[in-house]
């Protein structure tokens, strides 16, 4: 097997080369993203590795067949940036549907943590020998409520930590765990009576813009509002305008709906371009990460270990066990 993995950065290769040594596969790492303009770079090799910021629309998958490209190894669990329905038939998809569930819940827990007692203000203060702490209130989470919005691995292991906390939780999916100690009531529901609301589902056609204006109208006010997901599930004109009327006490985002644009990489030299994202940074009561929640040491290793025994069980006609497609054969 001979890959190509696109948009890598210093610890993706520091993790990979050693396993594909060991699988006796040729890698080749590239900087640049994959999309329909980088696709011919992979011609002569069988399979793709690609991550969150790639393109992988009809045209790119067009030009991946192209280049006789037989598979699409996501590092990844979610895989809205996939033409799934162009990629049936043509090229297999397969993805690392869990790699730690723990490490994206507990940076959504940091988030909170770290908006509500503002510790990104005083670390800021401190650092400049300011230690008045005027502006600096939080709040108890203690008794407070926490409304998730999915329930799956990552969902439930942050119902534990909000409920390790004293939170009493209410929780939001189009599809209950039967017999769960979990209490689900509607969305709409769920938006007005959270005190911390935290999104923890897939971005679909009909999960885009989940949280809009109309949602974000009927909040409690001062709601704390966290996404650890992908940033289209919130609409950022709309959570603009919550902000700027109090609406909304707070946002950590560790994901943005344009992102693709500077998450990942180095952009300390320039201006933000994006008025959005540049709005968004100049709010003192909105906490930004580069989306580094899944980025522990045990979820690399799970992410390399899985990603690898995909491509292998394709190499030698397995079945592919995390294959995601438009209609698989198996339902």
């Amino acid at each position: 097997m001979k890959i190509a993995f696109f948009d890598t950065k210093p610890y993706d290769v520091a993790a990979f080369a050693p396993l594909a040594e060991r699988f006796g596969y040729g890698i080749k790492f590239f900087d640049n993203r994959l999309n329909a303009d980088t696709a011919p770079m992979a011609a002569g090799y069988d399979a793709v590795c690609a991550f969150v910021g790639d393109t992988l629309d009809e045209p790119a998958l067009k030009r991946l067949e192209e280049a006789q490209v037989k598979l699409i190894a996501l590092r990844s669990a979610g895989y809205n940036n996939v033409d799934l329905k162009a990629a049936w038939g043509r090229i297999k998809v397969v993805r690392v549907p869990a790699y730690s569930p723990a490490a994206v819940a507990e940076h959504a827990a940091a988030l909170l943590l770290c908006l509500n007692r503002k510790i990104h203000r005083a670390y800021i203060r401190t650092r400049d020998n300011n230690f008045s702490i005027n502006g600096l209130m939080g709040f108890d989470l203690r008794g407070k409520t926490a409304g998730v919005v999915g329930t799956g691995r990552i969902g439930q292991l942050f119902i534990e930590i909000c409920r390790g906390f004293g939170m009493e939780v209410l929780a939001y999916d189009p599809h209950p765990i039967p017999g769960a100690d979990i209490r689900y009531v509607s969305l709409d529901e769920l938006c007005a009576q959270a005190d911390v609301l935290s999104l923890h589902c897939p971005l679909t056609p009909d999960t885009h813009h989940l949280i809009g204006r109309e949602r974000l109208a009927r909040v409690k006010p001062g709601l704390i509002l966290l996404n650890t997901s992908r940033g289209g599930l919130i609409d950022t004109d709309a959570l603009i305008e919550a902000l700027k009327e109090d609406r909304v006490g707070g946002a950590g985002l560790d994901v943005y709906e344009e992102e693709e644009a500077y998450f990942f990489e180095d952009h300390s030299d320039r201006f933000v371009a994006d008025d959005d994202l540049a709005r968004l940074l100049s709010f003192p009561n909105v906490l930004i990460t580069s989306h580094q929640g899944f980025f522990t040491r045990e979820a690399m290793r799970a992410i390399t270990d899985t990603t690898m025994e995909n491509i292998r069980a394709f190499a030698q006609g397995e079945p592919l066990q995390n294959e995601i497609c438009w209609q698989c054969a198996n339902g």
